[in-house]
């Protein structure tokens, strides 16, 4: 076995991220390459004074502190050197931080006996923008040790039920460590109260899945982060992980607009390691006394909940989810049509919507595999087609696209038609007190048939909803609104609204939560009002964001620019967090749709070509003059 150099000669040494030089506001000194990691070798370990990582397949390579490591690079820590001074301490134990093992087993060696022992960084996680600023601290003649500092600029926080949260911009992150010597060795004593790592070490540590809980009788996906690296004897593989996290119930900013079908206090049963689908592509769990005695109509759901959650984390297509009792006897399973069924998911769309070049609101058939190129759009049946001196801005139809919602083109009044039915067009069900630009925006339906829609006049913005089955336009209280919101969109699940707020020149993306009364049930005029709470930023790494759509699983679509960058678009998370794919060749966009169906295109108005389409695995394809492309939502 050849050895790896794990300082080559004329290595520089790895300083912490940006801040003032040594010797000015503290000492401040210098992280040496990765103190503390080394790679698993064959079937022993290797453990290297400075940082070696092994890729599952090709050459060893060096890996330095903060720095983009690939995802196949498992990282591990080495216990700290005997009689090694307080800088070597608190720099191995950063370093151990960032280790591929869940339990930070060696990070716990940099700890005195008693800190090690309470430390619970399983707690939650700060994930700061660039690497940790280290300060050694002045010195105090009658104190226990040293003392350094940690700083940084925090970008999120994820907690103990593993939802990420996007930190408040210019968000600073400080925590003093307080060395002492114990049986004459430096160890640590006051550890951070959560574990620290950089945004690329986070993004190299963990992945982010969905977890599933009901609204109503619709799925409702709650994003998580859970550690990518498979330990089964710690169960802490990311299935398990995910089950865990499903069984403890949903993210606390979700929590009080949706239910688990899952008993109170129900836990993988006592010393299940960790899941994993069968030759027959089938999932065993085994739960706890909790379960044992649930109806089967109750157990059906749980098992919906739990195929959901863990089918995108399958390596093969998961067919059937099986709920074992206590003494591993069947409870129900599952199967992933009967859970299509039982979840009441968003029919996939027949037609894809938008307004030609004449301003009249047309569809078109998803037929993306046609060898006919040549894409035919039509009126929209009811009376927009058979009104031509309506002429539209902007439309939305409901998901079973028996329904619209147009805004007319000066922005001034938004009509509810049917789409089955002929007939004139009815009065408008609202009037703006403003006009385009500074109209209606685009609306929006939601699962439970309501629509959205935002006034933009800058005098009185408002946004207002009109229920189900009635055409009476009700005021919705925005919590926290900071500024003028220009686009609504609803999320299929009926239970999340994407905002663009603008405040100034610029625009940003928050996602606020609906809160319905009678425990998430549609409200009728007369009940207690309808509220969106709690908005968070949806795209905290955009300066500005000028376009939106919700996207499959729970994500969102977003045109924007970044800090820095030029206009793209990106695959955005519904907690704040970015996906790293971005659309190819996406410039010049002024408006975008996604279905909640992969197998969909994407629908855009791009500036120079009218509306375009992006199917899965191909390009973009010019489709029409027009804009304000939808689907149903």
């Amino acid at each position: 076995m050849e050895q790896v150099d794990a300082e080559p000669v004329g290595a520089e040494p790895v300083r912490a991220e940006a801040g003032p030089p040594a010797g000015r506001g503290g000492a401040r000194t210098g992280r040496r390459p990765a103190a503390a990691r080394a790679c698993a070798l064959g079937a022993g370990v290797l453990l290297l004074a400075g940082c070696a990582s092994m890729p599952v397949s090709g050459e060893i390579r060096e890996v330095r502190a903060s720095q983009g490591v690939d995802s196949q690079v498992r990282v591990f820590g080495v216990p700290p050197a005997d009689k090694a001074g307080p800088t070597e301490i608190v720099d191995g134990f950063l370093e151990a931080m960032t280790s591929d093992d869940p339990q930070l087993q060696t990070a716990r060696k940099y700890l005195t006996e008693d800190a090690a022992r309470t430390w619970r960084p399983s707690t939650g996680v700060t994930v700061l923008s660039a690497g940790i600023d280290r300060f050694s601290l002045p010195g105090d003649k009658d104190g226990p040790g040293p003392r350094f500092k940690m700083a940084g600029k925090r970008l999120a926080t994820v907690d103990e039920r593993s939802a990420y949260q996007p930190a408040p911009e210019d968000s600073r992150y400080e925590e003093t460590l307080q060395l002492v010597q114990e049986n004459k060795q430096w160890r640590i004593q006051t550890p951070p109260a959560s574990l620290v790592l950089s945004e690329s070490d986070f993004q190299r540590i963990y992945m982010p899945v969905n977890k599933y809980y009901f609204a109503g009788g619709t799925l409702v996906a709650d994003p998580v982060y859970v550690r990518q690296r498979s330990d089964p004897d710690s169960r802490m593989d990311p299935t398990t992980q995910t089950v865990q996290s499903l069984l403890a119930g949903p993210s606390k900013w979700l929590g009080p607009v949706v239910t688990s079908s899952f008993p109170t206090g129900t836990e993988l049963r006592e010393g299940t390691k960790s899941l994993a689908t069968d030759g027959q592509n089938v999932l065993r769990v085994p739960l706890n006394r909790k379960v044992d005695d649930v109806a089967q109509p109750q157990c059906q759901k749980m098992a919906t909940q739990m195929l959901f959650t863990v089918k995108e984390l399958a390596a093969s297509r998961l067919e059937r989810v099986e709920l074992l009792r206590s003494d591993r006897s069947l409870l129900c399973s599952v199967t992933d049509a009967g859970a299509s069924a039982i979840a009441h998911r968003v029919p996939s769309p027949d037609y894809q919507y938008y307004v030609d070049a004449e301003s009249r609101f047309v569809r078109m058939k998803l037929d993306v595999n046609s060898e006919d190129q040549q894409y035919r759009a039509e009126p929209v049946p009811g009376p927009l087609s058979g009104s031509p001196a309506f002429k539209a801005a902007s439309a939305a139809v409901s998901y079973d696209e028996k329904r619209a919602a147009a805004v007319s083109e000066d922005g001034r009044g938004m009509y509810l038609v049917n789409l089955t039915t002929a007939g004139p067009m009815p009065a408008p069900v609202l009037t703006a007190k403003g006009a385009k630009p500074n109209g209606l925006s685009t609306p929006s339906f939601d699962a439970a048939g309501d629509v959205w829609v935002a006034d933009q006049d800058p005098q009185a913005p408002a946004l207002y909803r009109v229920p189900a089955g009635t055409s009476v336009a009700q005021k919705v209280e925005v919590a926290g609104l900071d500024g003028r919101i220009t686009a609504v969109r609803a999320a299929p699940d009926g239970v999340r609204l994407a905002l663009l707020v603008q405040k100034g020149n610029l625009k940003s993306l928050y996602i606020g939560r609906i809160e319905r009364p009678e425990g998430g049930k549609p409200a009728v005029a007369a009940a207690p009002p309808v509220t969106v709470r709690e908005l968070r930023p949806a795209a905290p790494q955009m300066a500005d964001v000028t376009a939106l759509s919700w996207a499959p699983r729970g994500r969102l679509l977003v045109v924007g620019r970044e800090k820095g960058g030029v206009v793209q678009a990106r695959s955005m998370l519904a907690d704040g967090s970015m996906v790293a794919a971005s659309l190819p060749g996406a410039t010049g966009l002024i408006a975008v749709a996604a279905a909640d169906d992969d197998k969909k295109p994407v629908v855009a108005w791009s500036e120079d070509d009218g509306i375009v389409w992006l199917p899965p695995g191909a390009q973009w394809r010019t489709i029409a003059l027009g804009r304000a492309p939808v689907y149903p939502g």
